[in-house]
């Protein structure tokens, strides 16, 4: 029989400590200090080694850390906010301090407090679906560092002690998951999300919401003057004009590469079409001029409201589809211009009126 060799079998002998002691080859050093210098000697021929400066190590100060609230599930997943000395109330009502229009949320859930020996707990506010820390169901309960709250049947959230740079992190990383990179507007995703929650929340209330679908008319004669560095910074500069007429519940996403996209809340059609006049003026200010080149840089603009649509129609898509029909109806009018169902005839002159949808036209 042939003969099989077989290797040693190291054995791992066991102290008090349930660690095992791995064996190593005898030719490995092994030390709780820094190995001296001439451990480590150069090679030959190598270029000469640069020893790494002595720098104080700078820890977090008492001070810089604090406690935060990060939300874990819902439209604003990520949303960091810092809980300082005042207390935190969260519910689904505009005057709560974090609003989470979530569905089995209540108005005014549940508030997060600093205890008198500074801790903090939370407290249910008599909620309908209850406040739950961990999976037992609570009414005021004492809050540690990594305790997960659940509001209602859905929302989560995390309660964390962090210091100013992991406060800072955690910002930039929701940031960056709901913004457009270049111009800073919204991105596309969060607006659809943004737009199925506002009209949950305006069907509740009994009201209206529109939607202004954005197109720079000029853009690819300034990406062939100047180049698209230039209609880069085009496109910002036409996201800043948007954003300094809007209003603050107002949103501004970029929807495509050369289109933007506004959710303007708690208004009808009739504002939506002032607020997208405002836009066009604004934006009609633009010009973008260099060796000898000159492009003034214009939008066609479509408005839609949720008062349109019928009850059978899935409103998010029917919405955006309006407004991108109406948008191309205004760029086939002869641009520049504002497309809506009902113009007053005093702004007809840089706007088209249509009694419904204008059938798109690329």
């Amino acid at each position: 029989m042939q003969d099989i060799q077989t290797r040693k079998a190291h054995t791992f002998p066991v102290d008090g400590d349930p660690t095992p002691r791995v064996p190593v080859d005898s030719d490995v050093k092994i030390t709780e200090r820094p190995l001296d210098r001439a451990a480590f000697p150069p090679e030959e021929g190598a270029p000469t080694r640069r020893d790494t400066p002595p720098f104080h190590t700078a820890l977090p100060l008492a001070g810089e850390v604090r406690a935060t609230l990060t939300l874990l599930t819902g439209l604003h997943a990520g949303q960091l906010m810092a809980v300082d000395g005042v207390a935190v109330t969260i519910g689904r009502a505009s005057d709560a301090d974090l609003v989470v229009d979530e569905m089995g949320v209540s108005r005014h859930h549940a508030r997060i407090a600093r205890t008198p020996a500074g801790g903090f707990y939370v407290e249910d506010l008599k909620s309908t679906n209850g406040t739950y820390v961990g999976a037992a169901r609570v009414g005021v309960a004492l809050l540690h560092g990594g305790d997960v709250l659940q509001l209602g049947p859905h929302l989560r959230v995390r309660f964390a002690v962090v210091d100013s740079v992991e406060e800072t992190l955690y910002r930039q990383l929701y940031e960056s998951s709901v913004r457009d990179p270049l111009t800073n507007a919204f991105n596309r995703k969060y607006f659809v999300a943004r737009l199925l929650a506002e009209i949950a929340r305006t069907r509740r209330a009994e009201g209206d919401v529109a939607v202004l679908m954005i197109d720079v008319d000029s853009l690819k004669r300034v990406n062939d003057s100047f180049g698209h560095l230039a209609g880069d910074r085009a496109l910002c500069a036409v996201a800043a004009r948007i954003l300094r007429v809007l209003r603050v519940e107002d949103v501004l996403a970029r929807y495509g590469g050369d289109e933007f996209v506004v959710l303007a809340a708690g208004g009808g059609s009739f504002d939506a079409q002032r607020l997208a006049e405002r836009v066009r003026r604004a934006v009609e200010g633009l010009l973008m001029s260099a060796r000898g080149h000159e492009v003034r840089i214009t939008t066609s603009i479509g408005v839609a409201s949720l008062s349109e649509l019928t009850s059978d129609e899935e409103p998010v898509a029917a919405l955006l589809a309006m407004a991108d029909s109406r948008m191309y109806g205004a760029k086939e009018s002869g641009r520049n211009k504002v497309c809506a169902a009902h113009i007053p005839p005093e702004e007809a002159a840089n706007q088209c009126s249509v009694p419904g949808t204008v059938p798109p036209h690329r």
